[in-house]
């Protein structure tokens, strides 16, 4: 499972995994114990993780959940210190600590405290979310290895012979 396979979903609480997509959205299976599922319709508001990042004082730069999630990790693995009903002080103390450079007047207490619940959402069901991604290098279809070996090797020159006239019969 990736950070775009899970969805926040404005108004439920708790985080999706896609399912797949419907007609008018898609279908959600929640994450929790229950694992119900739900269809979002157009007056939803789907989030993908993948797609959220935090603001920073450079109005031009932000910062991927991905990169977030993976700080809290390297810094505290399962238990971050702080969870979704801590004081709003420790959050921006928390925040402050993983992003130095985070907008203090663009990210609210309430971003903080969603974050640090899906941490530990995340950490419970799916920590191979958490984790930094490698570069990986693209795989070479068959095709392409064939041409970059067809580069690579010398050309066979072949010697034409001349060709035989045909003697045709009058």
């Amino acid at each position: 499972m990736e950070l775009k396979d899970i969805a926040a979903v404005s108004g439920k609480p708790g985080l999706f995994k896609v399912l797949k997509q419907a007609r008018a959205g898609l279908v959600l299976e929640s994450l929790d114990g229950q694992q119900t599922k739900i269809v979002t319709g157009p007056n939803h508001r789907v989030s993908l993780l993948n797609e959220i990042s935090i603001y920073t004082t450079d109005y031009d730069k932000t910062i991927p959940l991905q990169e977030i999630f993976t700080k809290i990790l390297k810094e505290f693995g399962e238990d971050p210190g702080v969870d979704g009903k801590a004081d709003p002080e420790e959050l921006k103390a928390f925040l402050g600590h993983i992003a130095p450079d985070y907008d203090k007047e663009r990210v609210y207490v309430s971003d903080m405290k969603k974050l640090v619940t899906w941490y530990g959402i995340l950490y419970k069901i799916a920590p191979e979310v958490l984790e930094e991604k490698k570069e990986e290098e693209p795989k070479k279809t068959k095709k392409a290895v064939e041409k970059a070996e067809e580069k690579e090797a010398p050309k066979a020159v072949k010697k034409s012979t001349p060709a035989k006239k045909s003697k045709k019969k009058e």
